[in-house]
């Protein structure tokens, strides 16, 4: 006899009328005729050299042989659907890439990756903080990532929106607004209204040179209508989760985005001392390739993702 499996039908054929001890049976279970079941174990029979069965009046037995084999026989089954089970659960697994601003993923992402994680656990996610995700016409549009072709790769862009081969999705329009800690309005010089800051130190944000999108504090105090107050003064920080980390530790006043604040202020680590917003044209977006929509993956980040967006809005109307 060779070393090659006979055909499969023969032994699920097998398999079932051994187990039903009929051929009729048998046949209901694989959608088959009772003589189709016959012939496959007669051809099995054939394969193997031994008879199987035992053909009664009106029932089977099994033969000796067969009693050896069945055992066997069914733990191969049991392999086949916990392989096949294996795959299907392989399939419904997936990986994917999310590259966004830093500062987005360190203060707005980042307190609600645990409900993502928590939610949908057989999907494995990679953050990639990089700032090819802010606008810039001196870049490409697109952002550039580490390529894994297991990974389904989608990002959070700061910019106009326009996104060829993409489908775009709106999630926030920030703000800009000037906050501080609260430990500095407790111990410094009054803080009430904008010509007030010529008394504080203030915070400059240069992650993102070139952005001429981004009010700094020179834009700021020109629409609060600020007078006598120099713009131009105070530390400088290449980071803008540094920016965040400097206004919250009391060493001056910072522009922030809002609601990239939102969760700080709700804390208490910061106050907005000045109710006076300043908008940009520039908007966070998710930016999903055409090719991805269908993508498990991608496409559950992506309902999750603007439903967390939308609630933070309603809140925040609230």
């Amino acid at each position: 006899m060779s070393d090659r499996l006979p055909p499969l039908n023969a032994l699920r054929a097998f398999e079932a009328a051994a187990r039903h001890r009929s051929f009729k049976h048998a046949a209901e279970e694989l959608f088959v005729t009772p003589a189709a079941i016959s012939q496959q174990v007669k051809s099995l029979e054939e394969y193997l050299g031994v008879e199987l069965f035992r053909r009664l009046t009106r029932a089977i037995e099994l033969t000796p042989a067969a009693e050896a084999m069945l055992p066997k026989l069914r733990e191969g089954f049991d392999s086949f659907a916990a392989g096949l089970a294996r795959a299907r659960r392989a399939e419904e697994r997936g990986r994917i890439a999310v590259a966004a601003p830093p500062n987005f993923v360190a203060r707005w992402l980042m307190p609600r990756l645990r409900s993502f994680t928590t939610s949908y656990p057989q999907y494995d996610l990679r953050i990639i903080g990089t700032l090819r995700a802010i606008d810039n016409p001196e870049q490409e549009t697109q952002v550039e990532t580490d390529r894994a072709d297991a990974e389904a790769h989608v990002s959070v862009r700061y910019g106009m929106g326009d996104y060829p081969g993409s489908v775009v999705d709106l999630l926030f329009r920030p703000t800009y607004v000037p906050v501080c800690s609260p430990k500095l309005l407790g111990r410094g010089p009054p803080l009430r209204k904008a010509a007030d800051l010529r008394n504080h130190t203030l915070i400059h944000d240069d992650s993102s040179p070139g952005d001429e999108e981004r009010p700094g504090w020179v834009e700021w105090l020109a629409l609060a209508g600020a007078k006598g107050v120099d713009g131009s003064r105070g530390p400088r920080f290449s980071n803008a989760s540094l920016v965040h980390e400097a206004a919250i530790d009391g060493v001056g006043v910072a522009l922030a985005l809002r609601p990239l604040v939102d969760s700080d202020i709700e804390d208490g680590r910061l106050v907005v001392p000045i109710e006076r917003a300043v908008p940009t044209n520039f908007a966070y977006y998710l930016v999903t390739p055409e090719a991805l929509i269908a993508h498990p993956a991608a496409s559950t980040f992506r309902r999750w993702l603007t439903a967390q967006a939308e609630g933070h809005s309603r809140r925040r109307a609230r």
